[in-house]
């Protein structure tokens, strides 16, 4: 049998997604909930594997095994083994010829930013934090540059395991709601630290460091030397992935609804 779930959680006290050797990241701390509940040792796979520091709303994953639960019970039964910053959402049972990562249509980051003139506090790690005003229609203009197919080495980390840099960046949505801004990424699939090298090109934008065309010069050159320095992880988000509809798998979670 074939599980899916939907996993939410934060990021800031945890090395990432993708297992390690000393058992810090979501994905040890995942198996081990799953494995006790099901008294069996289980292996998930992810739809997106997120860095250290950054969170997930609707992180998708799929184990197969032959326990037979309710899909009330693998959600309560494996949240009782979780830490607090770590919940399962929803659970399906699902054709074994699902793939959470294979068979992702596209996945989606939030990246949260305070605009303020003092450092957050209760949103420490929550949110990215910019002590200049942000000009948003020059990020506007410079996120369209983006949009489309495109080699994207620019903005690809050296630790990037990516088999090619081209990827398919379907949208970049900017929004501001007070003191908060959003920016809302889709795309077919995401390079390492992809989202937080476009957000240092943005965020230089938006302070007027440099202008939007400048973000051309960057797109061109494939070379990460041509763009901005990495931005925090704190503020970063998979939102998670989507699918076919007729794998009726989740695309929102209440944790969707609630950041700013």
């Amino acid at each position: 049998m074939r599980v899916a779930l939907g996993v939410g959680y934060r990021g800031e006290a945890y090395q990432g997604w993708q297992s390690q050797a000393g058992g810090r990241t979501v994905q040890d701390r995942l198996e081990h909930a799953l494995s006790k509940f099901a008294d069996q040792p289980l292996r998930t796979v992810c739809a997106g594997r997120t860095d250290a520091g950054v969170h997930a709303i609707n992180q998708v994953v799929h184990f197969d095994t032959d326990v037979a639960r309710e899909r009330f019970s693998w959600i309560r039964g494996s949240n009782r083994f979780l830490p607090d910053d770590i919940a399962v959402q929803w659970c399906r049972l699902v054709d074994p010829a699902f793939h959470a990562r294979k068979l992702a249509h596209g996945r989606r980051y939030r990246y949260v930013v305070l605009e303020s003139a003092v450092r957050p506090s209760l949103e420490s790690g929550l949110a990215g934090w910019v002590h200049q005003p942000l000009d948003g229609e020059a990020m506007q203009r410079c996120a369209a540059i983006l949009l489309g197919e495109h080699d994207f080495s620019s903005f690809r980390s050296a630790e990037c395991q990516a088999a090619s840099p081209v990827k398919t960046l379907r949208s970049i949505d900017i929004s501001r709601r007070g003191a908060y801004w959003r920016f809302e990424f889709d795309a077919n699939a995401f390079l390492h630290h992809m989202v937080r090298n476009m957000m240092g090109c943005l965020v230089a934008v938006g302070s007027g460091r440099r202008g939007p065309e400048w973000m051309s010069e960057v797109l061109a050159a494939r070379s990460r030397e041509a763009a901005a320095p990495t931005f925090s992880a704190a503020g970063l988000y998979f939102v998670g992935p989507y699918y076919d509809p007729r794998w009726a798998i989740p695309a929102h979670v209440a944790a969707t609804d609630w950041l700013p």
